[in-house]
């Protein structure tokens, strides 16, 4: 009897994994592959993204993996510099194999306890009051509290929960690949800067060792369980560039539309869904894995608290209710941003008039913070602007802020150093630090770091603690004021 049984261990599935570790939870996750995927491509981990890493601790070692780059220039590829001033230590973007990047998660996840069953299919499941049985494509059967779909755009999960997956099917298709080419590289930098002016689906970047990643639209729509082929990418290259640019030795092809899709419910009873099985889009921005690590931060110290019993009644509900609304968000600005990567007229004269209007920093400030995710500001009711939002990495006494924030528990940063946690110090670290870096008297962080409350009164900080904790462990509520750093 497993706690949790998650379906896929990509990012979003590892990410969830270690989340419920960090609270005991016993975790089985069931990943249909039998290896590790070998497609090295390269995925971004925007600003919000690393500074979740970084509150695991786990940022220092995806930094040996990947190169930074700038933080600017993501809204449909329209070339602007990063923003003044971004609110964040982690102000950059990383790019990284993803390969690596799911190595890295996997082996936080199984380094904290989780299983992790590779070859293992989810085919069917029956959920009941108590729990779900799941069921193996070799006929095993086992059982748990809840499952996770994290089983990707076509989630076997989400199809058997009949669960709606309204949206728009794919219009347009790309093909994207790592091969050699058999032309100079000065040949290729000028077809790509000339193309480039107003073809934004169309590239050819060098990858190292001889190799390019290759990117063209295709044809038409195809099968995408089908693989293109390399005539199929010297076929659009020479019907886009003129030219196939000798290209040659593929290591992988594959190819991606821009189907939009958002799943009608994030839960039903003990089975739930997140990353690509919640929602698909476009990788126009690069929001897609970022959108599903992030889904897996919010939901994993919530499922905890249900399995570990002192979730507040509603506290679960309260997935669905942040992230959906963030889903919708991102849909719609891929939206926008596939919009305007068009050749048609209209859409190329929208182009350039946002390309001036991004000359404003407030609108190209209000655009990378979207894309990066660290405008988000979940509904927690009326109260100052930094209500719901997350908390930067800022300075507290001994170190930095998300330093104290690795075994995923609330945190009250007490500038007053008046308060107390009280009973609810076996899931809420309070740190008295009259020095750290915040405009306001304290402040109540939930593990995902998000700000559940502003404030210096002790009976209004108790009324906080029980919506987002849940009763105290001890009848001693008014106990006296404490001041500890998390080990």
């Amino acid at each position: 009897m497993f706690d949790v049984i998650i379906s896929g261990c990509g990012p979003t599935g590892a990410m969830l994994a270690a989340e419920l570790r960090l609270h005991d939870v016993r975790v089985l996750v069931l990943e249909k592959e039998t290896e590790p995927s070998s497609f090295v491509r390269i995925v971004g981990l925007h600003i919000r993204s690393l500074e979740l890493m970084a509150m695991r601790g786990l940022l220092d070692r995806m930094l040996e993996h990947g190169r930074k780059r700038p933080a600017g220039g993501f809204f449909a590829a329209i070339d602007k510099p990063v923003p003044k001033g971004l609110d964040s230590a982690h102000a950059f973007l990383l790019g990284i194999p993803q390969p690596a990047i799911e190595r890295l998660l996997e082996e936080h996840a199984t380094h904290l306890g989780a299983q992790v069953r590779r070859g293992g299919a989810v085919t069917g499941f029956e959920q009941d009051d108590e729990g779900v049985t799941v069921e193996l494509a070799d006929g095993e059967q086992l059982r748990s509290r809840y499952l996770v779909g994290c089983d990707g755009a076509r989630s076997t999960v989400r199809k058997l929960l009949g669960v709606g997956f309204p949206g728009e099917p794919s219009r347009t298709e790309t093909l994207m690949g790592e091969m050699e080419v058999g032309v100079p590289p000065e040949e290729i930098a000028a077809k790509v800067s000339e193309i480039g002016r107003t073809n934004k689906r169309f590239w050819l970047r060098p990858f190292g060792e001889g190799a390019y990643s290759v990117v063209v639209p295709a044809a038409g729509v195809g099968d995408r369980a089908e693989t293109p082929t390399l005539e199929d990418f010297k076929q659009q290259l020479r019907t886009i560039a003129g030219t196939d640019f000798g290209v040659h030795s593929p290591r992988w092809l594959s190819r991606f539309g821009d189907a939009t899709r958002l799943a009608e419910r994030y839960r039903v009873g003990r089975v739930l869904l997140a990353g690509d099985a919640a929602h698909i889009h476009p990788p126009t921005g690069g929001q897609g894995l970022n959108l599903g690590v992030q889904d897996a931060f919010n939901l994993g110290w919530k499922l905890a608290a249900q399995i570990r019993g002192w979730a507040p009644e509603t506290l679960l509900d309260t997935y669905q209710a942040e992230r959906h609304p963030v889903a919708e968000d991102v849909l719609d600005n891929t939206r926008a941003q596939m919009e305007l990567h068009s050749t048609e007229p209209g859409p190329q004269a929208v182009r350039r008039l946002l390309t001036e209007l991004m000359d404003f920093d407030e609108v190209n400030r209000h655009l990378i913070e979207k894309i990066t995710a660290i405008a988000i500001r979940y509904d927690f009711g009326e109260g100052p602007d930094l209500l719901g939002r997350r908390l930067p990495d800022v300075d507290v006494k001994g170190g930095r802020l998300y330093g104290l924030l690795h075994r995923g528990r609330g945190l009250l940063l007490d500038r007053t150093e008046s308060l107390t946690v009280g009973g609810w110090a076996d899931r809420v670290d309070h740190l008295a630090d009259p020095t750290a870096a915040l405009d306001v008297p304290c402040v109540l962080l939930r593990p995902d770091g998000h700000v559940a409350w502003i404030g210096d009164d002790q009976r209004d900080l108790e009324d906080h603690l029980s919506r987002w904790f849940g009763e105290p462990a001890r009848p001693d509520r008014r106990s006296a004021p404490t001041a500890t750093r998390p080990g």
